[in-house]
């Protein structure tokens, strides 16, 4: 079975020469719009603050890191660089966008994220609902 990635090195090397890195660079959107990144990476964000926040929940520190090692895995073989990586994750201006959607995202389900006790409410909620945040906490 061929990767994605071995597709990628094949177009560039049967390109002209210096256009097919440049094409395939540009063809892809950045990691923010990767709904399968993007998505996976917030899920960790909330739970992270949610563990730094609440005494009571402790993280599975081997599930949340080996979730963040499969999210790289994934944006290597969708052709990002390390650099294109870190600077993604990294980013000042992405950290804030994450905190303002991981707000949002505890807001929509009933929760007031700037409450302590509700902020960890949400926490043993998304625990028992096994959901992609619950299922990298638990509790203490």
């Amino acid at each position: 079975m061929v990767s994605l990635r071995g597709l990628l090195c094949a177009a560039a090397l049967l390109a002209p020469p210096g256009v097919g890195a440049a094409v395939v660079a540009s063809e892809r959107p950045p990691l923010r719009e990767v709904q399968e990144i993007d998505g996976a990476l917030l899920a960790i964000a909330i739970a992270d603050e949610v563990r730094r926040t609440c005494d009571a929940i402790a993280p599975r520190w081997l599930r949340a890191y080996g979730r963040l090692n499969a999210l790289r895995g994934r944006a290597e073989a969708l052709g990002y660089s390390d650099a294109e990586i870190e600077d993604y994750v990294e980013s000042e201006a992405e950290k804030a966008r994450m905190r303002r959607l991981g707000e949002a995202y505890v807001r929509q389900r009933g929760y007031d994220p700037s409450v302590t006790a509700e902020l960890c409410a949400f926490g043993r909620d998304e625990i028992a609902r096994g959901s992609a945040v619950g299922a990298l906490l638990r509790e203490k």
